[in-house]
């Protein structure tokens, strides 16, 4: 049944059917059913990120368009809720506890090829770079990332050097420090890592 209010945005929370960075769109479910509502990669990077991993849980406000329902903006995502961290060697004597403990250190994407499941990123002020895998990737909600993206991680010591055991989209990182300092407070933190394997 077709009412007056159609056209208007309307909130959903939908799954990433797919979504392909180099094409510049992908795919959400509806939750109510209907057709996939399309999210372009202009929307994701509104909200701060660049890619988005199969699976990834994303609340948007979407609006019935000429060539069908399309999101208009990304209000969050979260990684599937399904998917357990992936078993790295790297990171599996690194407790879950402690990583969420570890402080977002500013980063920036050096290189990262989805293809070879890995890539590099510098912490801002450091010179060391910090290895990221695909799977620490996917599991935090991203499936791809550009080269010179701003980005958060919380990183470990693997037996190779230092790892991300999470990342995080700028945007994302910046409001989950806003959330968890009331009155604000200092957006970066300095570096500390949590000893991973040895």
């Amino acid at each position: 049944m077709v009412t007056e209010n159609d056209d208007l945005p309307r909130e959903i929370v939908g799954v990433v059917k797919w979504f392909d960075a180099s094409k510049g769109f992908g795919f959400l479910t509806d939750p109510d059913g209907g057709s996939d509502i399309l999210l372009h990669a202009n929307v994701l990077r509104n909200f701060g990120q660049s890619s988005v991993a199969e699976g990834a849980v994303v609340r948007a406000l979407v609006q019935k368009t000429a060539r069908g329902v399309q999101a208009i903006e990304v209000l969050s995502i979260e990684a599937s809720a399904s998917d357990p961290m992936p078993a790295i060697a790297d990171l599996c004597l690194a407790p879950p506890d402690e990583v969420a403990r570890l402080p977002l250190l500013p980063a920036r994407v050096k290189w990262f090829d989805k293809a070879k499941g890995f890539g590099f990123a510098n912490i801002f002020e450091q010179k060391a770079d910090v290895f990221l895998h695909v799977e620490v990737l996917r599991h935090s909600g991203l499936s791809d990332l550009a080269v010179g993206e701003a980005i958060a991680l919380r990183v470990v010591n693997g037996r190779r050097g230092l790892m991300a055991a999470q990342i995080l989209s700028w945007e994302r990182a910046a409001q989950e420090v806003k959330e968890q300092l009331p009155g604000g407070g200092p957006a970066l933190s300095k570096p500390r890592f949590a000893a991973g394997a040895v």
